[in-house]
């Protein structure tokens, strides 16, 4: 009795230590994405100013597909970032990511306009992105690897979970700020200024998530794997990038699988959605934006509930019940879209509520595929790599099905995602009470 209380509480338990880690890893998190997601959720305000005039619906596309450019450089970032965590920790990591994002998103607040001085505005635009995507990329792994290595063993979906709370947070706060700006602001100083504010006020946050992360410990998993490595008679094999492809090929694809179907739906839902609802069914961006800003409350109260649900009942069930129910969800929703606010907020909830199975567990269950001295490279370059491919290129596809008359069949490619993810998803091992190093 007296040896086995003590076991129980260190795996059940999350530790002082545990907690602080939780706490400033996800504020330092979800300041960054508010520096991500400040982009696609005023994409249709300042479109125009970085292309010439005369057709918005050309500027938007513009600025959607370098949306999708900064994707590009996700993969590119959690390669680099990835090792780079793998090798020196996960602190280093995230305080490199951090700053870059944050100077990148106060370039695009800053940048001149095409009127200004023609094509060097685009060009800065494309370049700020970049620099965002390489931060996201870097961020998403040793964010995830840093999380659930803090964690109680049997706790590390919930640890996990606040990866992606942390992430909608930022959403949440960059739609506030949308809906705030859109609402308080006539329409002729949004267009001219409003936006503008938003993203060095998004910048400033980040140099605030900056000064946290600087206060946080290194994980005992990041040693004990470091370790491992010094030890080993074989340096040309330390880099963690190189150990990934060699040493763990089906874990790596098994991580870009598992992504398909969570990003392409997430960012259907959570960035996109409200500027889509806007431009195809004419509702007003600042409702839009209000039905989304609702939504993400729910989804962030949810998710700690669905890794603690996952640490139960296993990561398959919940994974399954998010795939399976947007197989089913998908073609009603698109139908209820053009119905007006209280529809759309149904549908955004439906989705949101739908998507914990995935958000969730995305970052444990990645995180359990891997050993500890590649665990960042791991997670974050396949992760980066289905993202840039079905994430990032999410709202392009949806925006250009519908200017070319095919917003009819958008359900279809949404449903064809969660297909690929409920396959994957039931024939995957169960990785729950994994020992992790």
């Amino acid at each position: 009795m007296t040896t086995t209380a003590p076991e129980t509480v260190h795996r059940t338990k999350l530790s002082k230590k545990g907690k602080k880690a939780i706490v400033a890893g996800s504020i330092g998190n979800a300041v960054e994405f508010v520096d991500w997601a400040v982009y696609s959720t005023f994409s249709s305000i300042f479109a125009h100013h970085f292309f010439p005039a005369g057709n918005d619906i050309a500027a938007l596309l513009s600025t959607l597909a370098i949306f999708a450019v900064g994707f590009i450089m996700r993969p590119i970032g959690a390669a680099i970032m990835g090792s780079y965590a793998d090798r020196f920790g996960r602190k280093k990591g995230l305080l490199f990511t951090i700053t870059l994002m944050a100077v990148a998103t106060l370039v695009i607040g800053l940048a001149p306009t095409y009127e200004q001085v023609g094509l060097v505005a685009p060009l800065l635009l494309v370049l700020a992105r970049l620099a965002q995507g390489f931060a996201a990329g870097g961020e998403f792994g040793s964010a995830s690897a840093f999380l659930v290595e803090s964690a109680a063993p049997e706790r590390r979906g919930f640890a996990g979970s606040w990866q992606q709370v942390s992430v909608a947070a930022g959403v949440l706060i960059a739609s506030a700020l949308g809906f705030t700006i859109t609402t308080a602001l006539p329409p002729e100083a949004v267009d001219s200024w409003g936006w503008r504010a938003a993203f060095i006020f998004a910048a400033s946050l980040g140099f605030v998530g900056l000064w946290l992360r600087r206060g946080i410990e290194e994980t005992e998993s990041f040693a004990t794997g470091k370790q491992r490595v010094a030890a080993e008679a074989q340096p040309k094999q330390r880099n963690a990038f190189v150990r990934m492809v060699r040493e763990h090929p089906k874990s790596s694809l098994r991580v870009f699988g598992i992504t398909i179907a969570g990003t392409l739906l997430y960012y259907m839902w959570v960035n996109f959605m409200p500027t889509y609802a806007a431009v195809t069914t004419g509702i007003p961006l600042n409702q839009a934006l209000l039905a989304n800003v609702i939504a993400m409350i729910i989804f962030i109260c949810l998710l700690p509930f669905g890794g603690l649900l996952s640490d139960k009942i296993g990561r398959k069930p919940t994974m399954a019940a998010f795939a399976g129910g947007f197989l089913i969800f998908a073609w009603p929703a698109f139908q209820l879209i053009g119905g007006g606010f209280w529809a759309l907020l149904a549908v955004e909830i439906i989705g949101i509520v739908l998507l914990v199975g995935y958000s969730a567990n995305c970052a444990v269950i990645m995180a359990e595929q891997f050993p500890p001295e590649v665990r960042a490279t791991g997670i974050g370059l396949p992760y980066a790599l289905a993202v840039a491919c079905f994430g990032g290129t999410a709202p392009y596809i949806t925006t250009w099905m519908n200017t070319n008359g095919l917003g009819g069949w958008v359900w279809l490619y949404a449903s064809i995602a969660a297909a690929i993810g409920l396959v994957v998803y039931l024939t995957m091992p169960e990785t729950k009470g994994k020992e992790l190093d």
